[in-house]
């Protein structure tokens, strides 16, 4: 979920495509630790997908008792 809100900030600060580096830089500044392997996982789901095109939903169906975010692309 971090990577996903780094990168949503990284967009909303007006990096229209963020690298790994950018969300890293987000998630430092605030002390939380970047994991490379979700960093790429993201961008591997996104690739070729403009943020207008994504969706975030929630899904308890997956993980029961957990709140999983699942990126849909349209």
């Amino acid at each position: 979920m971090k990577v996903i809100a780094a990168y949503l900030l990284a967009v909303l600060g007006g990096k229209n495509t963020p690298s790994a580096k950018d969300l890293k830089d987000i998630l430092a500044s605030v002390g939380a630790e970047a994991d490379d392997d979700r960093i790429q996982l993201l961008f591997s789901e996104i690739e070729g997908h403009g943020l207008e095109s994504l969706r975030l939903e929630w899904s308890e169906s997956l993980h029961p008792g957990k709140t999983v975010f699942l990126i849909r692309v349209k």
